[in-house]
């Protein structure tokens, strides 16, 4: 017993200390003395459990970080695309001393686990020698993702290592191989048993290929699609080569887990599979690879039920027409293709509609009970801007008042089996290999599960070449972007990187792309959407549960309607080359003047 609470607290020790002094002048991890930890298979599982316990994503980043993409409207855009939004290399966060102590405490635990060589078997050595090299390739995508080029660290650095501290960046193509060289080693050694899944709470060979088929497909087609590294504004070395690389890594690793078995879609009812996966408290590992339990007997809970129901505490995220639109009709063709699909209205745009739309937002046959009483619930215009309310995430019971406090307890999928479909099928259309067998493993079965008829895209929709700009026209790829737009929507931030990755930042401009709700017809006239004979939409002077005011002055923050009857959320928003990457902050180059300036932020 003294053991283990005294290998606890090294471990807390280890993990948690951080001093409030600059980076620079902080003490290190070298500093911790490692002679009585790292003795045993134990050691390395606690130390890896301190992993889980500091980096998983939060239940905000899981489900609610990507309501700023472009299908989302929400009360005020964040800074980045606001006119008027605080954004500078003065004032960037993300480079602090706090912000770079995970990859100090998993370069610590990979210098020191060497240790145990020789001590403990050769398999569960390798197991977690991968498990954080994971968190390693984790760490440094999210860095990646932000700023783009950055140093790259396999060691702890002293406190008096003066050239390790005061490096310059390295190149993006060196840090993303040597990410990939993490995947590869952790793919490759960390095992798939059982032992290791904690019902999916827990890093694994499969977590860590799935990981790597995100992260590969996010490089390939980046690389695809921006001309140039924009941290430097230079070609890409080896460009053709090296896209090929990265996509055909994503097609290997989404291929493994594929041919394995060891994951499917969840099926069932097709009106509340899909949904499941996000509301029930126990994570489904069928289908999910990795999540985050919560749980209501282990009093462990969340607010992303609040966050999406509260007029004050979230941001009135709502889902927009223009999107909602690429809702295939069960039948497979497009709902656009329809000659009358603008005039439709909410009460009847549901209807023949792929069933994960009614699983994502409120519609208008949506059931919640509050005080006890089960009822229709329509969408409340205290929280949403479109009409289009979320209820991906949310529980349908206020029960222990969980729409107005942290008291969800529903656990949340963080890597899951349909996005390493879609992985694949992606990397294999950019690649001109996206064949009707290929279709078939990957995307007829989710739209199957959607209770959509799966079509083998022969045309382009035009309804998505106009979504997209008109920048793709190959009918494959303009699919595979509306199935993992529909599947994967508001879930970890994916919609986000996917814009950054395709160069689309323009769909973030409020002159491309103007947050659009539902049609009204008349907008003089009052609207029972789900027919319980209670008004749900009317023009008034003030915003209630069931009335908007209207504005002619298309002023922020104010509704209007446009030439095609539709309610519009106004707020003006902009897009420039430069916000694909944050900038380096400015503090960070003056304690290290060889950092440079990503290349388009260098006089902002």
């Amino acid at each position: 017993m003294n053991k283990i609470i005294r290998h606890i607290m090294v471990v807390m020790l280890i993990i948690s200390a951080v001093s409030c002094k600059k980076f620079m002048e902080r003490d290190t991890y070298d500093s911790i003395s490692s002679d009585n930890f790292f003795e045993s298979e134990s050691d390395l599982e606690l130390y890896a459990n301190g992993f889980l316990q500091n980096m998983t994503p939060s239940a905000t980043t899981i489900g609610y970080n990507d309501i700023n993409a472009d299908y989302c409207a929400v009360q005020i855009p964040t800074d980045l695309l606001r006119p008027d939004g605080n954004v500078s290399p003065g004032n960037q966060g993300g480079w602090t001393e706090g912000s770079w102590s995970n990859l100090r405490n998993i370069n610590y635990f990979l210098n020191n686990m060497t240790k145990l060589k020789g001590k403990i078997s050769d398999e569960v050595y390798n197991h977690y020698e991968g498990v954080g090299r994971f968190w390693r390739a984790w760490f440094y995508y999210d860095k990646v993702a932000t700023f783009g080029a950055v140093p790259f660290y396999d060691q702890v650095i002293k406190s008096n290592d003066t050239e390790a501290l005061n490096k310059p960046k390295d190149s993006r193509e060196f840090v993303m191989d040597k990410i990939l060289e993490d995947l590869d080693f952790a793919s490759q050694n960390c095992s798939g048993a059982d032992k290791y899944s904690a019902g999916g709470t827990a890093i694994n060979k499969w977590v860590a290929l799935a990981f790597k088929s995100r992260v590969c497909l996010f490089e390939g087609t980046y690389r695809t699609y921006h001309q140039v590294d924009p941290s430097t504004g230079q070609a890409w070395t080896n460009r053709d080569e090296n896209i090929k690389k990265f996509l055909r890594a994503a097609i290997s690793a989404s291929e493994e887990i594929m041919q394995s078995g060891t994951f499917s879609l969840v099926n069932g009812n097709k009106e509340t599979a899909y949904r499941s996966l996000f509301t029930s408290e126990k994570l489904n590992t069928t289908e999910i690879i990795w999540g985050r339990q919560f749980s209501k007997g282990l009093s462990t809970f969340h607010d992303l039920s609040w966050v999406y129901y509260s007029p004050t505490y979230g941001s009135k995220a709502s889902l927009t027409k223009k999107f909602i639109n690429t809702y295939l009709m069960k039948d497979g063709t497009p709902f656009t293709s329809k000659s009358n699909y603008k005039t439709i209205t909410y009460s009847d745009e549901f209807t023949d509609r792929d069933l994960r739309l009614a699983q994502t937002v409120i519609s208008p046959k949506y059931r919640m009970t509050r005080n006890g009483v089960n009822a229709l619930y329509s969408p409340s215009w205290l929280t949403t801007r479109t009409g289009y309310q979320p209820i991906k995430w949310s529980i349908d019971d206020d029960a222990d008042n969980i729409l107005s406090r942290a008291a969800s307890w529903n656990s949340l999928p963080i890597l899951r089996y349909a996005e390493v479909l879609l992985n694949y099928a992606e990397a294999k259309a950019e690649l001109g290999e996206l064949g009707i067998s290929e279709w078939a493993r990957s995307i007829t079965l989710l739209r199957n599960r959607a209770g959509v008829t799966s079509i083998y895209p022969t045309v382009a929709d035009p309804y998505l070449k106009d979504y997209y700009k008109n920048t793709i026209s190959d009918p494959l790829i303009l699919e595979v972007r509306r199935e993992r737009a529909t599947e994967l929507c508001l879930e970890m931030g994916l919609r986000w990187n996917d814009l950054m990755r395709w160069h689309m930042g323009d769909l973030l401009n409020s002159s491309d792309n103007p947050w659009t709700g539902i049609y009204i017809p008349d907008p003089g006239a009052s609207y029972d959407f789900n027919g319980d004979g209670i008004t749900d939409f009317a023009v008034s002077s003030s915003e209630t549960v069931n009335t908007v005011p209207v504005s002619s002055s298309n002023a922020n923050q104010t509704f209007s309607f446009n030439t095609d009857k539709n309610l519009v959320w106004n707020y003006q928003r902009v897009w420039a080359e430069y916000k694909y990457l944050k900038p380096i902050p400015t503090e960070a180059i003056t304690r290290n003047p060889n950092l440079k300036q990503n290349y388009l932020w260098e006089n902002k």
